[in-house]
């Protein structure tokens, strides 16, 4: 009689540590997506209070800042929201998998503009030049910063300068962020 309770017991024992290492797989992957996000908001946020006058530029941190998103994009951006991890308690939307294609096309084309911003300050001068603001030109023309699509003239992003690299990362951002994520309360 002990036998046979212990090889029932057992094995709901093993499923439940099974259980509970994949949750705490999911939630500490969760975790660290939110993290990253932070972090990539973050650096965001620096590059852009040095852009606004609101904060005072500083190059090194340009640099790091740029570097930040540059790294958190592409594939890490990508791995970081695997099937698994999808839908509550996480603010990912399981709409993420059916139409994966486009949110790693959207993760990869955040890359190709980060990658040109890190490039850009690798370089940066002691002080933010004319070449590193987006001018009055790329302003105007019916959209807002925020709001204005890469033209042809903008095909190569190591031709964009670094203040219009950025608001068209924060476009991207915005785009997924609308498409795929949900609030969590």
């Amino acid at each position: 009689m002990r036998l046979a309770a212990a090889a029932t017991v057992l094995p709901l024992a093993c499923v439940s540590v099974v259980l509970a290492a994949a949750h705490s797989d999911r939630d500490a992957i969760i975790e660290a997506r939110q993290t990253s996000m932070k972090e990539m908001a973050e650096a965001a946020k620096t590059i852009a209070g040095m852009f606004d006058g609101k904060r005072a530029y500083d190059a090194a941190a340009f640099r790091a800042a740029a570097e930040t998103i540059r790294a958190r994009t592409g594939p890490a951006l990508i791995a970081g929201f695997p099937s698994a991890t999808l839908g509550a308690p996480s603010g990912a939307k399981p709409d993420i998998d059916p139409a994966r294609a486009e949110f790693e096309a959207l993760a990869r084309h955040i890359e190709t503009l980060a990658r040109a911003l890190a490039s850009d300050a690798e370089r940066a001068p002691p002080r933010i030049t004319d070449d590193m603001r987006m001018g009055s030109g790329l302003a105007m023309g019916g959209g807002s910063l925020l709001g204005k699509r890469p033209g042809p003239a903008e095909a190569d992003p190591a031709s964009i300068p670094a203040e219009h690299l950025l608001h068209l990362i924060l476009q991207d951002c915005s785009s997924c962020h609308s498409k795929f994520r949900q609030r969590v309360e």
